[in-house]
């Protein structure tokens, strides 16, 4: 094929492909296109997840190709800011003061010769979280403290496949973090009946 045939068989391949475009008719070039320009609107209503949010206070994140909302921690501990307390080392602290705080906490999270309070928290600067490498964590993004053992967990979190969602999958895409289902001092989920109504309950009441 020479190079006049050559350049006239792709000018006629790029307008058959430019030709069937079919936009102005409400199609698309791929099932992506079609449901974000769907998932708008279903039957002339707007579909959001902001109604489901509530009063739940909020902050977005960006991890990897993920931007979403998560609760915002800080406001949900009691004490925060930590140095409002947390003014001289945990041994005078522990003797001087007269409050209970957090001295009833037993850690049950990992074996205790590799992991104590210091693998979390920063003695430094308690108002922040620790990693492993000695850099600070926002106590609003303690997940990334999770992910440093549980990655695969992480990386399903940010993709939607572990965890709860608040809502639903449409936009705004807000979910719960680690903390808001897991004790992160004792995280596992102890055995527990189904909420819902089931004979087994009805017959350990009678």
């Amino acid at each position: 094929m020479n190079t006049i045939n050559y350049t006239y068989f792709l000018g006629c391949i790029f307008l058959i492909i430019f030709s069937s475009c079919k936009h102005n008719e409400n199609e698309y070039h791929h099932l992506t296109d079609k449901i974000e320009a769907k998932s708008k609107k279903y039957n002339g209503v707007s579909i959001s997840s902001e109604a489901y949010i509530g009063d739940i206070k909020t902050v977005e994140i960006t991890e990897g190709h993920h931007t979403f909302l998560i609760p915002d921690r800080k406001s949900q501990i009691t004490s925060y800011t930590c140095t409002d307390c947390h003014s001289k080392p945990l041994t005078e602290l522990k003797e001087v003061s007269l409050k209970k705080a957090h001295w009833d906490i037993m850690l049950e999270h990992a074996n205790q010769e590799v992991m104590n309070c210091a693998t979390c928290h920063n003695g430094n600067n308690m108002d922040h979280l620790l990693t492993l490498t000695g850099k600070t964590i926002d106590f609003n993004k303690s997940y990334r403290l999770c992910a440093q053992c549980h990655s695969n967990q992480f990386e399903d979190w940010k993709g939607g496949a572990h965890g709860k969602n608040i809502g639903g999958w449409a936009n705004p895409r807000a979910v719960m973090t680690c903390v808001n289902c897991h004790n992160p001092h004792k995280p596992k989920i102890e055995s527990r009946w189904p909420s819902r109504f089931n004979t087994q309950k009805v017959k350990e009441r009678e």
